[in-house]
């Protein structure tokens, strides 16, 4: 049997989930098993999750509404995967799924692969294709332990549709009582769409020269369907919010387009956005390291190109 987390916040399931279900159902097909999915806490409409590939669901009502307790949520996923007989949990490498994944692992002295992108060869033995070095290379672990917990970087699956239905069975203990940590205070990141889940993501950096001129960056997100993001020295400089920043310190993230404005890409930035299927690079400099990672490259202003791009993406629209 094989477990997925289905992660959720106050607007629903997140849809990293939804790879990783679609992830687990194709890999159960595969084993000849089940997908089961996970919810924890009051969810709402939790059988929809077979509509991505769950046969069938597990709610864990025994977790309040309060805030997120690692050692609450790891004895709640390991009662689930008691209950289902389940010897591999699969989660969405988020901060969630990083953080809980490896105390499942250690809970069930399972092999653990975090940073997972493609599909399990099952082929003989079970190997699994991971990203490594800041996602420069990738390497193949074979997996020999019977339990088996893996974590799929978002955007590296594709969701599928499946038809069906799945049955839903609550878990109902009270695990409160084991909560070891307690939040002061919950910051949420504001934005239409949360980083990790964008298809489309554009950023910008130094070249903007100040946080004044940052409305046509959003403009420019807003007609594309994307979230906005930035380099380090921006978010530094508290021109935008830390939740922005992506590179080696900041969030890594693996769009389908990534739009880089005045960004010279050092290779701490390259390392938290280089897996973008399609980089776009926009920068004076021809000579900005940017332009060797890019697969599409302006060398031009950006107070002159980025208008341009609006005005046709309003022309596209309409």
């Amino acid at each position: 049997m094989i477990l997925v987390f289905a992660e959720s916040d106050d607007r629903g399931f997140k849809k990293g989930s939804f790879e990783a279900i679609t992830y687990g159902r194709d890999l159960a097909d595969k084993a000849g098993t089940k997908c089961v999915a996970l919810a924890i806490g009051d969810v709402s409409g939790p059988d929809a999750l077979a509509g991505y590939g769950a046969h069938e669901v597990i709610v864990h009502k025994g977790i309040g509404t309060g805030s997120y307790d690692p050692d609450v949520y790891t004895a709640a996923i390991a009662e689930a995967v008691d209950s289902c007989g389940a010897t591999t949990v699969i989660f969405g490498a988020t901060y969630t799924g990083k953080a809980l994944a490896p105390k499942i692992a250690a809970r069930k002295g399972a092999s653990l692969v975090c940073g997972v992108v493609d599909m399990v060869n099952t082929d003989g033995t079970w190997t699994v294709r991971k990203s490594c070095f800041s996602n420069k290379a990738f390497t193949d672990i074979e997996l020999n332990n019977d339990f088996k917990v893996l974590s799929l970087i978002p955007n590296s699956y594709s969701i599928k549709s499946f038809d069906g239905s799945a049955g839903v069975t609550e878990l109902k203990s009270d695990l409160s009582t084991i909560a070891k940590s307690n939040s002061l205070e919950v910051k949420k990141a504001a934005g239409k769409i949360p980083l990790t889940e964008a298809e489309i993501v554009v950023s910008a950096g130094r070249g903007l020269k100040g946080p004044e001129n940052w409305g046509m960056v959003e403009e420019l997100a807003d007609l594309l369907g994307a979230a906005t993001a930035c380099s380090k020295p921006v978010s530094d400089m508290d021109w935008r919010p830390h939740s922005e920043h992506v590179g080696q310190t900041g969030i890594t993230i693996k769009p389908n387009l990534y739009i880089a404005i005045g960004i010279s890409g050092a290779i701490q930035h390259l390392a938290g956005v280089g897996s973008s299927k399609v980089i776009c690079v926009i920068n004076t400099d021809p000579e900005a390291p940017f332009f060797k990672a890019a697969d599409y490259g302006i060398v031009g202003d950006a107070f002159e190109v980025v208008p341009k791009l609006i005005e046709r993406a309003r022309e596209l629209k309409a």
